[in-house]
């Protein structure tokens, strides 16, 4: 099964709480207690999401986070990729020579094809559609090109 990380899954919970208070700088402990996760995995999230942009951060005693830029401008790629790295389903989706079969490869194109795929509808979900309850989301529908010359046995 093709999943993302435990942490990959806070962060958008995290980034969720303090999007939904956009006015708001919000302290660790504060984000911990409304996200029910726990203070050193709040901690660690958001240095890491700081670390690519999408959070600043604020000293002293109302010190805290909140969003770089607004959640409509924040891809849910953008928090995956945050925690991750580069999108990519396998190896040669991300670049190339990496693989001692790419050459003889049959499925390398097609591979791109699913991670263009996915790498779009990541892209065109925002950080202030998850906001939103999931009935009233946006709805990504793509369509894979047929794969001319393949039949199943």
């Amino acid at each position: 099964m093709f999943r993302v990380s435990r942490l990959t899954d806070y962060a958008t919970v995290v980034m969720t709480c303090i999007a939904a208070h956009p006015d708001a700088v919000l302290s660790t402990a504060d984000i911990a207690e409304e996200t029910h996760l726990e203070l050193p995995t709040v901690s660690k999230l958001l240095k890491l999401l700081g670390h690519a942009g999408l959070v600043d951060s604020f000293r002293g005693v109302n010190g805290g986070y909140r969003l770089a830029r607004p959640a409509n401008e924040i891809s849910v790629a953008e928090i995956v990729e945050a925690m991750e790295g580069p999108l990519g389903m396998t190896e040669c989706s991300l670049s190339d020579g990496h693989c001692e079969r790419e050459k003889q490869c049959g499925v390398r194109g097609s591979w791109q094809s699913i991670n263009n795929v996915l790498d779009n509808a990541l892209r065109s979900m925002s950080l202030a559609d998850m906001l939103r309850p999931a009935a009233h989301a946006p709805v990504a529908t793509v369509a894979l090109p047929e794969l001319k010359g393949r039949t199943a046995s």
